[in-house]
């Protein structure tokens, strides 16, 4: 038997033709192996291959250079017995040299990476962003699911589905894509991510948080508020602040002089009964065991953050200073205060601190106050946020917990 590599045994192109190997069947360990070894038997170059596995039902693809003609081939007689004794269907397609060469050439078509993400994804859901594709010239190169295996039950505790798409083309307008996947989303109860497909999708370092209605589950300044008498006054200026109506400093202060005489131990009440958002303990977790580094960038308090800061163990935190004299709240901010500019500057300061690019840097965020850091970052996520949040983000996220984060970043529910 012939070295497979050797230059006397794979022939010159003149020498060869290409040939497509289609095969098909219930999976079953050795396959693979039986129709290499084949292959390697008539010392074949392999130009490209391919195999996914759905439910013990295995296609595989490979690209062979076959010498002489193809339909002599003795190639073809002995993977034509190997099916029909392994009970498999098995094609082929002889490619052109024009079709193979054309090929080749789009290997340089931009990607991109389309992530649908929910409790559960229909074949619906599937159609209407395989038709937003297609309408934008989009090649689906690879399908996979990132989530486990989906329970019948799809009312089962925790259950979730995630599938990422590998996409290649040029489209026209890229922002038009993405809007239309927006739309989707919304009218859909999924997620819908639209990212490049680069060589910093899988090589982020840092991820920044908001903490207010991101980390935790609520807006520590109402729910301080409300301690003091003035709970919907204060809620309806955050709210109007979130959605971007109102200068979010202005606001603080405004929001803050509400708190004027609040005693500090209102503080630890009010901690005790904002929970942490779904999914937080187990996505920062993940992150520092892969060794990110994480921030709280918050227009909250320091207070809290530094409670967080202990709980997760966030290597970075910078947050507002409530003023405290004899045991009660000031109805005053000291320094200065942590607004939206202030977030995408302290995000910029961290990175250069870390040594690493912006495009390694994720922001998580809600408010109007977040879209700054959002806009900065390489992966600027808006979390369960307001519509102009989502609308100006470049992700967005509202289905599932945090942790759904880590689906963006490629890591799949088997490997944690």
């Amino acid at each position: 038997m012939s070295s497979l590599g050797t230059p006397a045994n794979i022939g010159s192109p003149e020498d060869t033709n290409i040939l497509l190997i289609q095969v098909a069947g219930h999976d079953q360990p050795g396959l693979t192996h039986s129709f290499t070894q084949i292959l390697a038997e008539h010392a074949k170059r392999v130009l490209d291959i391919g195999q996914a596995v759905i439910h013990n039902a295995m296609a595989l693809g490979i690209l062979v250079e076959v010498e002489g003609e193809i339909s002599s081939s003795p190639l073809l007689a002995a993977l034509m017995q190997k099916a029909t004794e392994s009970n498999l269907q098995v094609q082929f397609v002889s490619v052109s040299d024009q079709d193979y060469t054309g090929w080749v050439s789009q290997q340089g078509k931009r990607r991109f990476l389309v992530t649908a993400l929910g409790r559960a994804i229909t074949a619906q859901h599937l159609e209407k962003i395989s038709r937003i594709l297609a309408e934008a010239n989009l090649n689906i190169d690879r399908v996979d699911r990132l989530s486990g295996r989906l329970p019948r039950d799809s009312a089962a505790e925790g259950s979730r589905m995630c599938i990422e798409f590998l996409i290649s083309g040029d489209p026209s307008d890229e922002d038009l894509v993405r809007t239309r996947f927006l739309d989707l989303a919304a009218a859909s109860e999924i997620d819908i991510a639209f990212q490049h497909d680069n060589i910093w999708r899988r090589h982020r370092r840092l991820v920044a948080f908001d903490m207010d209605s991101t980390l935790i589950q609520g807006e520590v300044i109402d729910e301080l508020a409300r301690e003091n008498g003035a709970g919907d006054t204060v809620a309806a200026i955050t709210a109007a602040a979130m959605r971007g109506e109102i200068d979010f400093a202005d606001s603080l202060r405004r929001r803050v002089k509400e708190l004027r005489g609040l005693p500090v131990d209102a503080l630890e009440r009010v901690a005790g009964r904002i929970p942490l958002t779904d999914g937080a303990e187990r996505l920062i977790a993940t992150l520092q065991q892969l060794g990110y580094r994480t921030a709280i960038l918050s227009g909250g308090f320091q207070w809290f953050g530094q409670r967080l800061q202990s709980r997760l163990g966030i290597d970075y935190l910078y947050a507002n200073e409530l003023g405290v004299r004899d045991g009660v709240l000031t109805g005053e901010v000291h320094g200065p205060i942590v607004d939206g500019r202030r977030k995408a500057e302290l995000l910029e300061e961290i990175a250069r601190k870390e040594g690493i690019s912006m495009e390694q840097v994720i922001a998580v965020g809600d408010g109007a106050n977040d879209l700054p850091m959002l806009q900065r970052a390489g992966l600027g996520i808006a979390f369960r946020a307001k519509r102009i949040v989502r609308e100006t983000a470049r992700q967005s996220l509202s289905t599932l917990g945090l942790d759904a984060i880590l689906y963006l970043i490629g890591l799949r529910d088997r490997e944690l």
